[in-house]
């Protein structure tokens, strides 16, 4: 968990919806693991795993469901207008540092890895990793030095997998094959009073899509995905600083099946900006101006959709007193004449009660407009629907101290949060024709703590963090099956043990996850517990340094499910050799 920071910046942050309260929870990226192994160190996130790494990967926090959790690359959102939120699997995590997950903004933000020189104005950093189901992951990147104020690198990597691995009767997964390239270019700026980032990506996937085991397919998916989008920050003397961020994507989805082929295209282009004001040193205001534009095409059908966002926010700090609120408007509209638009308020406090201790909450209304094909996928789709509305609270304490080479670190927090008009599928007339309909609703309630400690001295160092979090997140929907039962797959209680030793190049590195107390709509889920090591040694020769590592996932083979139907590997390895200057 990042320490936070005494100063206003602690509530701002550029994205979509400009200036927002905050909450927030940063995880740092291990190459040798997964998206799924990286984010299920947080106890009130779900992560939607359908298998390997080929399955699809969707995550959700704190009970509000996949749609309604944002994603952000570099603080810019990840459009998916067809869906509600695009597989994870196209992120590049090999060349991310940290993931930002904010409670209050119900959003996880992937930071790139910025390059750093030490030898000269050009750096390098390739690896090769291999590992169990005939599993190959490539990577590399060069950086170049350009000037004092400016640098660029360009990156490429690669999954190629069977994905064949075997499940609890003897069998093997089958038709879980992939075959990924991700590559990009980062552009970094520093300006007067200022700082500039711009970045292109590019995913291409090809991969079997197996289904569940009660109904394999022999179905595949072809992902297509780039992006270019810049960020500016600009200090106009003491008072003004301007925050521009603008990105423009297209992703192509070619699904085949036995029952017919489907392609999927989605655009987008949006223009954000931030306009802050520090009107006195202890008192902030800013103003947020949006705009967006997403279309979809596919043979089945196709819109186009428009949206702003406008906001006024303010933040105060006291001596011991923090404060900050916002008023968002946000409005969309499609092509097919259908209009939304929403007034959402927050409010944040944080008073220090002694030093290194602080007393924080916040509270959110939040909306999400429904998705097209909530909306009008033939067959299917209700053009009636309303957005789903919430809110969002918390109430918690943050400790962070260092003495010395320690720095201890403690959080508690519980929370509430409560989802209305929430879009599920139920049957019509027709009880063989379901629809979607805004008659769901979710209660969250729950209570997150983690304590831990870092030690740095010298080449030695060494890590600590322990998380616990319950969280009842139940269906309140009114005549349901599921009534007052826990989210489906959404874990009651959740451990996480995390630990790493260094000493002189040698790191060795644990961790500890348990999850127990699932549902789904046939009952209770085994509960499981999974351990996983890493192991790390670096060597120095010269301006270069050679790396070997290796990964044991899994390591006490337990054969488990996240999403029912849809097995996880057991046992597994990973190792590689890399290469720095």
């Amino acid at each position: 968990m990042a320490a936070q920071p005494d100063t206003l910046e602690a509530v701002t942050v550029v994205a979509d919806r400009g200036v927002v309260v905050s909450r927030t929870d940063t995880l740092q990226v291990n190459p040798l693991q997964d998206v799924t192994t990286t984010l299920q160190q947080l106890p009130g996130l779900y992560v939607g795993d359908y298998g390997s790494l080929a399955g699809l990967k969707s995550v959700s926090l704190r009970g509000f469901g996949s749609p309604h959790t944002a994603i952000y690359i570099d603080g810019i959102r990840v459009g998916n207008v067809q869906s509600g939120q695009g597989d994870l699997g196209m992120l590049d995590l090999p060349s991310v540092s940290a993931v930002v997950a904010d409670y209050a903004q119900n959003s996880l933000n992937f930071v790139t890895a910025r390059p750093t020189f030490r030898n000269g104005p050009v750096s390098g950093d390739f690896r090769v990793q291999y590992g169990s189901f005939s599993t190959w992951q490539p990577y590399g990147r060069l950086a170049f030095r350009l000037s004092e104020r400016w640098s660029l690198s360009a990156h490429a990597g690669g999954v190629v997998t069977k994905g064949d691995f075997p499940l609890s009767d003897g069998t093997f997964r089958t038709n879980n094959d992939l075959r990924q390239i991700r590559t990009g270019m980062d552009l970094y700026g520093l300006l007067e009073n200022g700082d500039f980032h711009a970045k292109v990506f590019y995913n291409g996937a090809d991969r079997g899509t197996p289904g569940s085991l009660d109904w394999p397919s022999s179905d595949r998916q072809q992902d297509r995905n780039f992006f270019g989008q810049f960020l500016l920050r600009k200090s106009f003397g003491p008072v003004y600083t301007l925050h521009l961020s603008s990105k423009a994507s297209y992703d192509k989805l070619f699904y085949q099946s036995e029952w017919g082929n489907t392609d999927y295209g989605q655009t987008s282009i949006q223009l954000n900006s931030v306009h802050k004001f520090r009107v006195k040193p202890w008192w902030e205001l800013s103003l947020t101006a949006d705009v967006s534009l997403d279309g979809l095409d596919s043979e089945l059908y196709e819109d186009l959709r428009a949206g702003t966002v406008w906001a006024a926010a303010t933040a105060f700090r006291f001596r011991r007193f923090k404060a900050a609120s916002a008023v968002e408007y946000a409005g969309t509209l499609d092509r097919s004449g259908a209009s939304w638009n929403s007034v959402s308020p927050s409010l944040d406090l944080r008073f220090t009660l002694v030093d290194g201790l602080d007393a924080v909450a916040f509270g959110r209304h939040a909306y999400r407009t429904p998705t097209f094909n909530e909306l009008y996928y033939p067959g299917y789709g209700n053009p009636s629907l309303k957005p789903e509305d919430g809110w969002l609270t918390d109430l918690g304490l943050d400790f962070h101290r260092t003495l010395g080479a320690w720095t201890l670190k403690a959080r508690a927090d519980g929370y509430y949060n409560y989802l209305t008009n929430k879009i599920i599928s139920a049957p019509t007339e027709d009880p063989y024709v379901w629809r979607p309909f805004n008659v769901g609703k979710v209660q969250a309630l729950g209570a997150d703590v983690m304590v831990g400690f870092d030690f740095v001295s010298g080449a030695e160092e060494a890590s600590f963090t322990a998380r616990y979090g319950w969280q009842r997140a139940v269906d309140k929907t009114p005549d349901s099956y599921t009534y007052n039962q826990q989210i489906a797959c959404v874990a009651r209680h959740t451990a996480q043990l995390q630990g790493s030793l260094s000493f002189h190049g040698w790191k060795l590195g644990a961790q500890w996850i348990l999850r127990a107390g699932r549902l789904d709509a046939s009952g209770a889920m085994p509960d499981y517990h999974v351990l996983d090591l890493t192991f790390d040694k670096e060597f120095r020769l010269g301006g270069t340094r050679l790396g070997i590592h290796a990964a044991a996932n899994n390591v006490l083979n337990r054969l488990y499910e996240i999403v029912s139907g849809y097995p996880v590997p057991g046992r597994h390895f990973l190792s590689g050799l890399s290469f720095r200057f």
